[in-house]
């Protein structure tokens, strides 16, 4: 690792206006997007783990690996989110910020030829390099949008499944992602998210950071937290599973501390209900 993405060693002085919670939505989404436009830029090398996390630590295997286009794994996940989605055959997916589109072409070919698979990531560098891998790919069921998990350019009960792989936890406004994924998603449909979990206070350095904030982790929630937001959105059976030998791979990510202290990886899963409840009448006459 030739840089110090989440450490803050280059930031500047702390101040606790510049908190992941207290920055400014804009400037907070500003910082994510710069980060990964460099990254598309650069096949991947920077973010948390300098030339990315080894997929395999990630939970992929070598199947995975060979059935993507080379280029389409940037190694800037935490977990991977098709093993645990039970992709079926026919069903529509949805990758919350797709990058270049490795999480896409793997759930393409689980939904095969009668499926279909968007990828939406905000920035555009992202969404140019996944529209070049798809077509070097030849998938036909997926397709990349440029838009903001918080604001999807996506239909109403389109889904059957949201997925989304250490993203999450870079928006300023999960709230509003989890009604934007409910929304979204069919009667019935489900979450199947890999993302990263706060599991202690994080040091004010980390707290203000940009670097960490798009390092994927002063952004993180905590488990409690996130069960809160998915209740009040309306998600059912709401099951977040810490994975703990992420530790192997998230201490990697910062050579002046070790990450993996204050967040982990999580499996986060949750269904939208088959009958959702109609809207409340109005009281007024």
């Amino acid at each position: 690792m030739t840089e110090d993405c989440c450490s803050g060693s280059d930031a500047s002085p702390v101040d606790a206006a510049t908190d992941a919670a207290d920055r400014d939505p804009d400037e907070h989404r500003a910082i994510v997007r710069e980060r990964y436009a460099d990254v598309a830029d650069t096949a991947g090398e920077g973010c948390c783990a300098g030339s990315g996390t080894d997929s395999r630590a990630l939970g992929y295997d070598e199947t995975d690996l060979a059935a993507t286009v080379d280029g389409a794994d940037l190694g800037l996940g935490c977990g991977n989110p098709k093993a645990i989605a039970d992709l079926q055959p026919g069903e529509t997916v949805l990758d919350l910020g797709a990058g270049a589109g490795f999480d896409c072409f793997l759930a393409a070919k689980e939904v095969g030829e009668a499926g279909h698979v968007i990828g939406v990531d905000m920035t555009p560098e992202m969404v140019s390099r996944a529209r070049e891998n798809a077509a070097e790919a030849g998938r036909k069921p997926v397709e990349f949008r440029l838009g903001e998990i918080e604001h999807l350019p996506v239909a109403d009960a389109t889904a059957d499944v949201v997925i989304s792989n250490c993203v999450i936890n870079l928006s300023p406004a999960k709230e509003q992602v989890f009604a934007e994924a409910y929304r979204v998603l069919r009667p019935g449909g489900r979450l199947a998210i890999s993302d990263v979990v706060q599991t202690a206070e994080l040091p004010a350095a980390v707290r203000a950071s940009p670097d960490s904030l798009a390092g994927c982790v002063s952004g993180a929630a905590t488990v409690d937290v996130l069960e809160e937001i998915l209740a009040e959105t309306g998600f059912e059976a709401i099951e977040i599973e810490p994975v703990d030998d992420s530790a192997s791979f998230i201490r990697e990510w910062d050579d002046e501390r070790d990450l993996s202290e204050y967040v982990v990886s999580a499996r986060i899963e949750a269904v939208k209900p088959a009958t959702v409840p109609a809207p409340r009448a109005s009281s007024e006459t």
